[in-house]
């Protein structure tokens, strides 16, 4: 019995990571900048999925949560941005590159509240608990990224 719950568990943190790794992947490579970290990051929420899978009430959330702060706990660890180091082994569209330069350029908070919640499509509230910060500061950084990004992106263009 113990071990039909086990494999009950771990298909479900399966079915959300065939479902979720591709688009957790190319959010955490436009935050971090860096593949290396992007699949780190993403490998450990995943390992802390099946680890703590029966404690975790919105499996989805809770691992894109955990894969952002991983990610954001080895840029602090590194101390610096990271430029970009070769090719991904996602296929990612032409545009892709000046986007995750004018995203490097934001702060961190912001870009990690635009990425989760534009490119995820994460609630708000969920952003919230990511960052440790209210909603509305989520909306603030929202705000303010969006519009630094326009204006990176179009002087990128010009």
């Amino acid at each position: 019995m113990q071990d039909q719950i086990v494999d009950e568990r771990a298909g479900r943190v399966e079915d959300l990571y065939r479902r979720e790794h591709a688009r957790i992947w190319r959010a955490l490579y436009a935050f971090s900048s860096d593949p290396e970290i992007a699949s780190d990051a993403l490998a450990e929420a995943v390992a802390r999925a099946l680890r703590d899978e029966a404690r975790i009430d919105d499996l989805a959330a809770w691992t894109w949560r955990v894969a952002f702060r991983v990610a954001a706990a080895e840029l602090r660890r590194r101390r610096r941005p990271v430029p970009p180091s070769g090719p991904a082994t996602y296929e990612l569209p032409d545009p892709v590159p000046e986007l995750v330069t004018a995203l490097r350029r934001l702060s961190p908070k912001q870009r990690m509240a635009i990425l989760l919640h534009d490119d995820a499509d994460r609630p708000t509230a969920e952003v919230a608990a990511t960052l440790g910060c209210a909603r509305a500061t989520v909306h603030v950084h929202l705000s303010q990224g969006r519009r630094r990004l326009r204006r990176f992106l179009e002087a990128t263009d010009a």
